[in-house]
């Protein structure tokens, strides 16, 4: 499903909604939301900064310099 199909959807749900306690909380993700969106400045990097970072990659991942999904995982599990 597109983006544009999905906030129909998200629209039409909304619309059915009885609690007030329950709108309070989207407009309130809504306004969280907006807030991240407006202090985020996304500046792309070029293409030697990318393949310098990943030149640094492979270089920590062949010196052992890495963490296996299972360690991360776990770690966030608890």
């Amino acid at each position: 499903m597109d983006l544009q199909s999905r906030k129909i959807e998200f629209i039409q749900e909304f619309l059915k909604i009885q609690s007030e306690e329950a709108v309070s909380k989207l407009e309130e993700l809504l306004k969280m939301e907006q807030k991240s969106d407006e202090n985020i400045e996304f500046e792309p990097m070029s293409s030697k900064e990318l393949n310098s970072r990943i030149d640094q990659s492979e270089l920590d991942f062949k010196e052992g310099r890495y963490k296996h999904h299972s360690e991360i995982i776990g770690k966030f599990s608890k």
